[in-house]
């Protein structure tokens, strides 16, 4: 098996350290922008309506790979709480790799999904093939929720999704940002990098997006 070897991983790791995270850990959005309404609302094969694709805060519009090369519409998650988080393999936040994992284990039941999105935006700390990422994912911290192809998430080449989470809230100023989403595939919240999976903010949300009334 092919490993992802974390050359000067100390080094890297108390840089990351040093610049991790941002003055403010979490951002929210209320509402965000209301819906579009149209005489009539028309559902597309992957769930999404019209409406949902008129309001600005719907964000689970763009086909995107998994890391296997797969590609999937990510309307194919609407009915679940998504939690959207930018990834590095060589970041000192990497260990939260395992709280994110156990987030979702403890809450997959539920309805909740954890999409991760490897980036090489933050030191270079995700240089590393698709392949060799899924397999370090695998290896170090048994990571079985899905994981997707590295894409940009902040300047002028970022991936359209993390441009209207950006414009939706704030762009990722590190590895590690989340953003969670409602079951209607609105955005509703984000967190910062050095907010853990496990902090009460962070898991009192999901809860409570699990546990809201789920609209037709």
């Amino acid at each position: 098996m092919m490993h992802c070897l974390l050359v000067g991983f100390g080094i890297v790791g108390l840089l990351a350290v040093s610049g991790c995270g941002s003055a403010q850990d979490s951002r929210e959005v209320q509402g965000g922008a209301p819906a579009i309404q149209e005489a009539s609302v028309q559902t597309d094969a992957d769930g999404a309506t019209s409406e949902d694709e008129m309001n600005e805060a719907y964000v689970l519009r763009y086909t995107m790979n998994r890391i296997d090369g797969e590609p999937i519409n990510l309307a194919d998650y609407r009915g679940r709480v998504v939690l959207i988080v930018n990834t590095a393999s060589r970041c000192g936040l990497t260990p939260q790799y395992a709280g994110l994992q156990s987030l979702y284990e403890s809450h997959q039941d539920a309805g909740l999904v954890v999409l991760g999105f490897p980036a090489n935006n933050f030191a270079n700390q995700e240089p590393g093939s698709n392949e060799e990422i899924a397999e370090f994912c695998e290896a170090r911290y048994s990571v079985s929720f899905p994981m997707f192809e590295k894409v940009s998430v902040r300047g002028d080449d970022r991936h359209p999704l993390f441009e209207r989470l950006g414009h939706l809230s704030e762009e990722p100023d590190w590895n590690f940002t989340k953003y969670l989403v409602d079951r209607q595939g609105n955005f509703v919240r984000r967190f910062g990098p050095r907010t853990l999976p496990g902090d009460e903010a962070l898991t009192g949300e999901v809860k409570r997006l699990l546990e809201a009334p789920v609209e037709g």
